[in-house]
């Protein structure tokens, strides 16, 4: 507006002075002066808490602002933070997760593992008893303890079991159920092709999970024949996985399941939706699953 204002000025035709334009304008009030700066300073406050407000969100918020970590109680929260500090001191000498920052392992691991829950517990008391307490849980492929270990410090009436292949994976997995204190975890060093033979273990769970181990054909066979007739496989997910989950109704079925459900699991990380794919064991696994290791995943049903 001011340059607009002196363009027209320096066109006039007659000899006019900037300082003759100043001269005649009116005074400024100062209550009026006092009301315009305030004015600027508060939009100036508002605009800036805005933009901050919207970057923040961009960003993606602090794991202390985690929808579903606020739900745990304190000392829930103080065991996850453990968990949290040991897994990214431990990350620096072995390949635990790609993951490298604290908020990231947050809102990728804890915050995912934690969606698990109200799925998990919908489809159980629908569909396989009038109870969520005391079940007995297998997570396959374990790695990092997830969703394992989140699990079992979400669900403390539970009784977990870590299963994990490798050895190192193992080592850390116990230091961790150690450090935290927990009473309601065991870990297994084995693959889920011997334990599904295990008739110790064969099924013996109530419900087995598994995250970001292999494809639904793969898993079924590995964690099915480890669930109970009346009992739950849930599969973690991505945003849009109906095509990997047609694929394995073959899997699911020759398992002695059928497909639940799939559902949209609640995630306010930036990562997008995630599903959990759940399905239900109706009658025993045929005794020749699961095939000899590395069999599944070399030649999936």
């Amino acid at each position: 507006m001011l340059t607009s204002l002196s363009a027209s000025a320096f066109s006039c035709s007659s000899p006019f002075s900037l300082g003759t334009f100043f001269k005649h304008l009116p005074p400024l009030k100062p209550s009026l002066l006092r009301f315009n700066l305030v004015s600027v300073r508060h939009a100036i406050t508002t605009s800036t808490s805005t933009s901050t407000d919207a970057a923040a969100a961009a960003c993606g918020a602090s794991y202390l602002d985690g929808h579903l970590f606020q739900t745990l109680t304190s000392h829930q929260k103080h065991r996850v933070r453990l968990y949290v500090d040991a897994l990214l001191q431990w990350n620096q000498k072995m390949n635990l997760t790609a993951v490298k920052e604290e908020n990231e392992v947050m809102e990728r691991h804890v915050e995912d593992s934690l969606a698990m829950i109200d799925p998990v517990r919908n489809s159980y008391l629908s569909h396989c008893g009038s109870s969520f307490e005391g079940l007995s849980v297998v997570d396959v492929g374990s790695g990092a303890g997830l969703p394992g270990l989140i699990l079992a410090i979400a669900c403390p009436g539970w009784k977990v079991t870590l299963l994990e292949s490798m050895n190192k994976r193992c080592v850390f997995l116990e230091h961790v159920v150690g450090l935290i204190g927990l009473q309601n975890v065991r870990v297994i060093r084995d693959r889920a092709e011997d334990l599904g033979q295990n008739l110790d273990f064969r099924e013996g769970f109530d419900i087995a999970v598994a995250r970001a181990v292999a494809e639904m054909r793969v898993l079924a066979e590995y964690c099915l024949p480890l669930v109970r007739v009346g009992g739950l496989f849930v599969a973690a997910k991505g945003h849009d996985p109906q095509e990997e989950v047609m694929k394995a109704e073959r899997a699911i079925h020759l398992m002695g399941a059928s497909l639940l459900q799939t559902c949209a699991v609640e995630s306010h990380s930036k990562y997008g939706q995630r599903t959990a794919v759940i399905c239900q064991k109706e009658r025993p696994t045929p005794r020749k699953y699961p095939r000899a290791p590395g069999t599944p995943s070399k030649l999936p049903l």
